[in-house]
């Protein structure tokens, strides 16, 4: 066998490899919940009185983001990063494309949400955004206790 030939055979057997293991490669399954799905501060009312009204339209934004997302899947999970598979549920062709078809409704409706928000919201008074900010975050320090009432 000529170089020329060893090459091409070295070649072709590392492309086979390469395509095989591609080939083998299981699909990263989306999240019922994504990962950045979370609150890492809850706020009491001092703190909110203390903060500008910009400052409390992120987070009353960011709260309803959160709440979107999580709430029409409460009775699946309330955590984030939890796949289909982890719960049981069949991967399959159908349980996919509603997943997708959920998250993207989801994506859509918040985003809408958000125009609307950004359009009227400095319209509102600044004590209640902070109730509802702290109404929000209620519902959601909720959502940590809800497994107690399996």
């Amino acid at each position: 066998m000529t170089l020329n030939s060893k090459i091409k055979l070295l070649t072709v057997l590392l492309l086979l490899i390469t395509t095989i293991t591609i080939a083998q490669k299981e699909e990263e399954q989306p999240f019922i919940i994504s990962e950045d799905v979370v609150i890492k501060k809850y706020h009491n009312q001092d703190e909110l009185e203390n903060m500008q009204k910009g400052q409390l339209m992120i987070l009353y934004n960011r709260r309803i983001e959160v709440l979107i997302k999580i709430l029409p899947n409460i009775a699946f999970t309330t955590k984030p990063a939890i796949t289909m598979s982890s719960m049981g549920i069949p991967y399959n062709k159908e349980n996919r494309n509603a997943l997708k078809d959920n998250i993207d409704a989801a994506t859509t409706y918040f985003k809408n949400t958000l125009e609307f928000q950004e359009i009227v919201l400095p319209y509102s008074d600044k004590d209640n955004l902070i109730s509802a900010i702290l109404f929000y975050e209620e519902i959601l320090k909720a959502l940590h206790t809800y497994d107690d009432f399996k």
